[in-house]
């Protein structure tokens, strides 16, 4: 928060980054239900004193918000979506502490997934997977909230329906134009909730995790298309706003949308010989993967009245 200091004017903020909790529900049926997540908090508080007089009485420790995630999610008794618990580990620091005016919470959740063995999901066997569930909430002491969702490594692939063609060229162009070539990246994207306070948030559970599995679902279908005969993409631009119009189109509950989706190249590797010395471009079946360097394409999509 921002203060005036001798005519300057002064912001701070503390917190405890990288806090990693493990968390186990046990069912009567013996079933077991587990996530892992990594917590980062931020606290806008009224603590000047501790910059500019030595004095630490208004100081939340960070070692003690370090417990007090332990301590929360040891209170969880019933499943909760990670969103959830950003929420009340946001609800807990504006309300315990009068010196708190803003908490801010990030959540990354390790994809674990339950196992299934002989076509059985495993009581208590899980693997890892690979995309990550994000969430974010900043809760005002007001009751104020802001709620974010999203996917991190979300890696996708289609081996044709794709080119890429007309665009700029100059003296420095060498990339060929095609209409035929393969299409990969890796999806990270951020959605922003409408609700505005803490007595709109949805408390039927599992709300947050049916809408995270609800939105990747839509993502992947604008991205693929019809399972036979797909959809085609003209550029990376071109599906990122196809795959963002999808999610505002099909959730009312989303107010925007922030994409971010890097090329993962794969050069086809064409090796002339004395029986067919011309190199053909994007239509041989052997590639070189690579990502360095690669096009990193990025954009946001909100509805007019979120932008006020």
């Amino acid at each position: 928060m921002a203060n005036e200091i001798e005519g300057l004017s002064f912001e701070q903020k503390h917190g405890k980054s990288r806090v990693r909790v493990g968390k186990i529900w046990r069912k009567e049926d013996g079933s077991h239900f587990f996530v892992e997540w990594n917590v980062n908090i931020s606290l806008l508080s009224d603590c000047l004193p501790a910059y500019v007089r030595d004095d630490n009485s208004d100081i939340v420790a960070t070692d003690t918000m370090k417990n007090t995630v332990y301590a929360k999610a040891k209170e969880c008794s019933e499943v909760l979506s990670v969103e959830e618990f950003a929420i009340e580990l946001g609800k807990h620091f504006t309300t315990l502490y009068p010196q708190v005016t803003t908490a801010i919470i990030n959540i990354v959740e390790k994809p674990w997934e339950r196992v299934s063995v002989g076509g059985q999901p495993h009581q208590h066997g899980f693997k890892l997977g690979s995309e990550k569930h994000t969430a974010e909430a900043i809760v005002k002491k007001s009751g104020a909230v802001r709620l974010t969702s999203g996917v991190e490594g979300l890696a996708v692939l289609k081996t044709t329906q794709s080119g890429f063609e007309g665009f700029v060229r100059d003296k420095y162009t060498a990339l060929p134009e095609t209409r035929e070539r393969m299409l990969a990246t890796e999806v990270s994207a951020s959605w922003k909730y409408v609700f505005e306070s803490l007595p709109n948030i949805p408390v039927k559970s599992p709300y947050f995790t049916e809408k995270y599995l609800d939105v990747k679902k839509v993502m992947l279908e604008t991205f693929f298309g019809p399972p036979k005969e797909g959809v085609y993409s003209a550029s990376v631009q071109s599906t990122l706003y196809q795959m963002a119009r999808a999610v505002l189109s099909r959730f009312p509950d989303v107010a925007s949308i922030q994409l971010r989706m890097p090329n993962l190249h794969f050069l086809p590797v064409n090796l002339p010989n004395k029986d067919s010395p011309t190199i053909v471009k994007f239509n041989d079946d052997v590639f070189t993967p690579t990502d360095e360097p690669h096009g990193t394409i990025e954009a946001s999509l909100s509805r007019s009245w979120s932008r006020m």
